[in-house]
């Protein structure tokens, strides 16, 4: 089985930072993984975007043409990369920063107000933590303790955003576990 995601927004989304984190769960799940960066010249406020492949077999190529998902922190990522989104993958979009339709009718949407929740926990920062547990409760990439692990890792020379940041994780995944209890938000082909 594999699973492969292209994460893009601006440059200051932390979009590097939760494609790392994704990889760094997949090694601690035991899987065969690729994490590709890519990034403007321009930091922050610039686009960028990676792309995580976790795999039960080696993965053959970290470029992936046509994924089974897109996470997009805003509206260049998903005009951009809408198109190249697999037939019946998944698309997680940030409702907060992207306000337009979707385009196409053969994806599953996920709108989540990853910035609005983000703020509610008092982390604006966060909001990429959000979005990556959207991704997981809609993906089952790997497990949410391992993603956990990897957090806490990942902030562990700053541990005092260790909890917020798992909890914005975790608010992330309530949200896809919600909508999929209720039937609502989640658009099947938008």
């Amino acid at each position: 089985m594999q699973n492969d995601v292209i994460m893009a927004g601006f440059g200051g989304q932390g979009i590097l930072l939760i494609g790392k984190i994704l990889a760094y769960a997949g090694m601690n799940d035991d899987k065969e993984v690729s994490w590709m960066p890519s990034y403007g010249p321009e930091m922050r406020g610039g686009t960028c975007n990676c792309t995580v492949v976790i795999s039960d077999r080696p993965v053959g190529s970290p470029v992936i043409q046509s994924p089974r998902a897109l996470l997009a922190m805003n509206l260049p990522a998903l005009d951009k990369f809408e198109p190249r989104v697999r037939p019946g993958g998944v698309l997680i979009i940030n409702s907060s920063l992207i306000g337009r339709e979707v385009r196409r009718d053969d994806l599953t949407v996920i709108r989540v107000p990853a910035n609005e929740i983000a703020n509610e926990l008092g982390n604006p920062r966060a909001a990429n933590l959000v979005a990556l547990g959207a991704y997981l409760a809609a993906t089952r990439a790997v497990p949410l303790d391992k993603v956990e692990d990897a957090v806490r890792e990942s902030f562990a020379a700053k541990p005092k955003v260790v909890d917020i940041n798992l909890e914005a994780l975790h608010k992330g995944c309530e949200i896809v576990a919600g909508a999929a209890a209720e039937e609502v938000p989640v658009e099947e082909g938008a």
